[in-house]
């Protein structure tokens, strides 16, 4: 097929194109800027754009489908240009859907913890050489892209975000993949400059479960009460299997998962990642994996990329990073380490840097987020919010929605790093967790900070 991008440069978007690449189609694309990771990606595959912008002259009626991408605004000159030919549009999640109908669909929803699930799905596989179809938000150890597509694979296993498809479809994305077995990890509200509301948002994750096929699995979370109330009112003719935590214990500094053999030790920790886990562990057997191959092949999963993702450590002390910004995330995230690392003093500092976290409205529901942490700081850009078009915030509000006495708040990126760079690292964990980078700063520093 010969196939065109509008916004290649997306991080979804660019490993759909070098899928699509892969596999044998003909791929073009345009964007009118592209950042890195993806700008090397797309120049290693002979992908990247000869020039950044719009060109009409790059739709020509002899595309067989054009892509649309979210960054894509609906106006845009190609997009214009492909509705008057009355060529075939998607949306990425359209596009995914197309080719997968012919499979066995797997799609893991909830506000949190879906990229981790599928990536413990895809690790179990890959260990035991059982080759599926995937799309998953993160990129993986020992998968070159994150999105695989072939003619001959069973499967397809999708990471299904609630986000919005297109800037000409507004359903959210996973409520077109029509999933044979599907996975809801959690509900916590996000989103909120497109779901105004907490019902509206929950309404997203009930035509979710709906639209699994008639005979089909629903594999969720039971300890997440909204979760659990939701599917028991399903009245869908689908097939219903609850999870727990999967039972753990913590012996200097190590989580040992129970198993039917014994303790075993694990790369990762907290209990989110083990409830996380629990669900992992379902799909894999409904997708023809035993109890046994599981435990073998997830004691040497280590997680995926920026989920507590260790960045430095030394005799005494050690540095995360982790892409948690949600209030739910945040809060589980610093519990996790915590919890780990119960003699060590945690300094947990969070940056808001999504449009949900930097609402004033919204912010109440960061309260007691950070109160698992040691010493906690809330970093934020006053020129972040203007961009964004919001209300603006001050230090104050960010202190009363934290109800946390004791909270730095910063504004300033240089007296971030001065605080952060000097602090007294002695038996002590640094937690960074940010979907940004505080204003610039250089993660490889922190080695030295440690010192």
């Amino acid at each position: 097929m010969r196939l065109h991008f509008i916004a290649i440069g997306g991080s979804a978007m660019h490993n759909l194109a070098i899928a699509l690449h892969l596999k044998g189609d003909q791929v073009t694309g345009s964007d009118d800027t592209i950042f890195e990771p993806s700008k090397s990606r797309l120049e290693r595959y002979h992908l990247l754009p000869q020039e950044f912008g719009w060109f009409e002259s790059k739709i020509t009626g002899d595309i067989d489908a054009v892509i649309l991408g979210m960054h894509a605004k609906a106006n845009n000159p190609e997009l214009v240009k492909a509705q008057q030919l009355g060529l075939t549009i998607y949306s990425y999640p359209e596009f995914l859907y197309e080719q997968s109908k012919n499979k066995t669909r797997v799609v893991i929803g909830g506000s949190h913890g879906k990229t981790s699930i599928t990536s413990m799905i895809l690790h179990v596989l890959q260990y035991h050489h059982k080759d599926v179809d995937y799309m998953v938000g993160a990129q993986l150890e020992g998968f070159e892209v994150m999105v695989k597509l072939t003619e001959e694979n069973d499967f397809m296993i999708l990471e299904g975000d609630e986000y919005l498809s297109s800037p000409i479809d507004r359903r959210p994305k996973f409520h077109l993949y029509q999933p044979n077995i599907a996975l809801i990890s959690g509900i916590a509200w996000d989103h909120i400059n497109v779901f105004p509301t907490f019902d509206n948002y929950v309404e997203q994750f009930k035509i979710f479960g709906e639209s699994i096929v008639n005979g089909g699995a629903l594999v969720y979370n039971e300890e997440d009460p909204v979760v659990k109330n939701m599917v028991e009112v399903l009245e869908k003719p689908i097939r219903k299997f609850p999870y727990q935590t999967h039972k753990y214990r913590i012996e200097n500094g190590t989580t040992l998962l129970e198993t039917p053999d014994g303790p075993m030790p694990i790369e990762i920790f907290g209990k989110h990642n083990l409830n996380n886990l629990s669900g992992a562990q379902w799909i894999c057997q409904h997708m023809g994996i035993n109890e046994d191959e599981f435990y073998e092949a997830i004691s040497s999963f280590k997680g995926a990329s920026k989920r507590l993702e260790k960045i430095a450590e030394n005799e005494h002390s050690i540095a995360f990073k982790d892409f948690a910004h949600s209030p739910s995330k945040v809060k589980a995230t610093t519990q996790a380490v915590k919890e780990q690392f119960k003699d060590k003093t945690l300094l947990a500092c969070l940056e808001l840097h999504t449009y949900s976290s930097l609402t004033p409205q919204f912010l109440k529901e960061y309260r007691g987020a950070l109160d698992a942490a040691d010493k906690a700081v809330v970093f934020y850009s006053p020129e972040a919010v203007k961009i964004k078009q919001l209300d603006a915030i001050a230090e104050d509000d960010i202190r009363k929605a934290f109800q946390k006495e004791d909270l730095s708040v910063y504004t300033d990126p240089f007296l971030f790093k001065t605080y952060v760079s000097t602090n007294a690292y002695h038996n002590c964990v640094l937690l960074l967790m940010s979907s940004g980078n505080y204003g610039g700063l250089n993660f490889n520093e922190i080695e030295k900070w440690l010192r």
